[in-house]
């Protein structure tokens, strides 16, 4: 994904440039990158960057009027100030006021959004390397004897340092329970992400402070709101962020679905008739609601609308799009998440940046989207399934905050940054619902607010009546009447939980019914409702032999902590339709991608 790569070291020039070019050359994914390199021999300091064309960002590096201070900036900063400077056509020229900023003091702090990047000041030779507060436009770091080592992608670092493709215990274990990596760790032994609001300070080409400028302490101290002032407060902060995630000179995508998060934005942000593209991911079954509603939902703004199908050309494709999801994102998502990669292809072909509605519910109805889900017992080796129990307490230990912290500041950036990353490798990616206004208002909602009602609802009344008329796919809100209204949420609760168990979650003894039902072909009464991937079914049927071809061979059946026997029949009946082991598949697959891209190339 766009970002940058470098290292900060006591090394001459001659050692350091050539490397850094090798980190670059690790993470130029696609032909429409912008990338360029700049170093500071006095600082010790070299990085590279890459770009996606005529983005925020392509235009590094930024200088000021003397020379004396160098800022190369990746992501977006979502301030009034960057608004205006994304409708300017000379990147370099317009974000000088980044630059600006750091001369005023209050630098990073002062910015909002998904950022990270590395300011050179060498009046006080200092370099310091800094990202957003919620660590969403992730850094990976290494502290190496020879220089410290930093990267939006931990392959860069690899490139140098094939000696560090190592795999850490803790973070697979924790990969494996959580599906993504905890506490800023990841599933490199002595590789770690940069955590949320950092201010790493350097001199003479080495690290001197490890500074924080921003605690969500600040924001967990607010007084509450009652509910009528809180929902003003939040109506105020997205109108305040609208601008910024609709701004710019690139043509805009809405990614529109069947929930509430998308229908706030639509409803609150009047776009002209026809100028704003919805899209919404379908599948291959029935039209599913998010389609069915999303639709309604464009039809009432006057906004053009399309459907994005994951059907036979991505399962045609699969071994391709699950090789680069897990290249790309290095143990930040499972398997499965290779149709993210997919529709974020098809969807820069409508726009080239992407409004999602990703986080909102997580943060104002607290939505905890991940959770220890610790596989069989005798799938893996007792001392690996001691480890994988860890992560269970790490898990239970970082949930024991505010909602608010950790939905923003801990789910956000450990669990779906691989997701996020995946997306922009493509597409610049924005959310209303990490505009730091949203997020600060969010702490102050009143006592009881997730159960008295949803404040959403008010928000889409208040924008849009007529959008709130629509129920969203759970069959919240409407306009059919308490009856009806209910009637129709108990009618969606049930085929969504219906769909869960026809699909993933189907325990076994259902699953052996359903292999002796198989003629009747009974998942076509409940899949693609809700869901638009059924890799219960894929896995059993169209990509078999993909499951078979890697799972099975020699090389992945000898995994030091995998128990053979058990994996073959893991296979073995899946693939026969009478078990049901989706879950394991898609980690044994993710974790097999993972030893083959990056472990066994040490």
């Amino acid at each position: 994904m766009p970002g940058i790569v470098g290292l900060i070291t006591k090394k001459p020039q001659s050692w350091a440039q050539p490397t850094v070019l090798r980190m670059l050359k690790a993470v130029c994914h696609e032909p429409f990158y912008s990338t360029g390199t700049w170093s500071d021999e006095a600082l010790g300091a070299y990085v590279g960057w890459t770009a996606l064309k005529d983005s925020f960002a392509d235009g590094m590096p930024l200088h000021d009027k003397s020379g004396n201070v160098s800022l190369i900036f990746s992501g977006e900063d979502c301030t009034s100030e960057g608004s205006a400077a994304r409708q300017n056509g000379n990147p370099a020229k317009a974000l000088s006021y980044l630059v600006s900023a750091y001369e005023k003091s209050g630098f990073p702090a002062g910015l909002n959004g998904m950022f990270h990047g590395l300011l050179l000041d060498r009046v006080r030779g200092i370099a310091t390397l800094f990202n957003d507060r919620y660590g969403m436009h992730r850094i990976y770091y290494h502290e190496g004897d020879d220089a410290f080592y930093f990267a939006v992608e931990a392959k860069a670092i690899l490139a140098p340092r094939p000696d560090l493709r190592t795999p850490s215990s803790q973070g697979l274990g924790e990969f494996i329970a959580c599906s993504c990596v905890l506490e800023n760790r990841t599933v490199f032994k002595d590789i770690y992400s940069l955590p949320g609001g950092s201010a790493w300070t350097f001199r003479d080409g080495a690290l001197e402070k490890k500074s924080s400028y921003f605690s969500p302490r600040e924001w967990e101290q607010q007084e509450p709101l009652n509910e009528d002032s809180f929902c003003e407060e939040l109506r105020a902060s997205v109108m305040h962020a609208l601008p910024a995630v609709f701004g710019g000179h690139q043509k805009v995508g809405l990614a529109l679905t069947g929930g509430l998060d998308t229908r706030v934005i639509m409803a609150l942000h009047r776009s002209p008739s026809g100028s704003l593209p919805c899209y919404t991911f379908g599948g291959m079954m029935h039209e599913c609601q998010d389609v069915r509603l999303a639709r309604k939902v464009a039809d009432v703004c006057e906004q053009p609308y399309h459907v994005i199908d994951v059907a036979n050309d991505f399962l045609t494709r699969f071994p391709h799009y699950a090789e680069r999801s897990i290249f790309l994102t290095e143990g930040g998502c499972d398997v499965y998440r290779a149709a993210d990669l997919y529709v974020s292809e098809k969807a820069r072909e409508i726009a080239p940046v992407k409004v999602v509605g990703t986080y909102g519910s997580e943060i104002i109805r607290h939505a905890v989207m991940f959770k220890p889900m610790p596989p069989s017992e005798d799938l893996f080796h007792p001392d690996f399934m001691a480890t994988i129990s860890q992560a269970s307490q790490t898990y239970a230990a970082v949930l024991s905050v505010h909602p608010v912290t950790f939905a923003a500041f801990r789910q956000s950036p450990w669990y779906h940054h691989g997701i996020l990353a995946l997306e922009q490798t493509q597409l610049t990616v924005r959310s209303p619902y990490l505009h730091n206004e949203f997020v600060r208002t969010a702490f102050r909602a009143p006592k009881g607010s997730t159960t008295n009602g949803d404040p959403r609802l008010k928000l889409i009344a208040d924008g849009n009546p007529a959008l709130r008329k629509i129920p969203s796919d759970r069959g919240v809100g409407g306009d059919r009447g308490p009856l009806l209204g209910a009637a129709a949420h108990r009618y969606l609760e049930f085929t969504f939980k219906a769909e869960y168990a026809y699909d993933y979650g189907m325990p076994q003894w259902v699953a052996g019914i359903d292999y002796m039902l198989s003629s009747l072909h009974l998942e076509r009464l409940f899949l693609g409702r809700h869901k638009f991937l059924h890799f219960r079914v894929w896995y059993r049927d169209a990509l078999a032999e993909y499951v078979r071809q890697i799972l099975l061979d020699p090389l992945a059946l000898s995994r030091p902590y995998v128990q053979r026997k058990t994996l073959e029949n893991i296979v073995d009946g899946h693939l026969k339709g009478n078990r049901n082991y989706t879950t394991a598949i898609h980690k044994m697959l993710t974790l097999e991608l993972l030893h083959r891209q990056f472990f066994d190339a040490r």
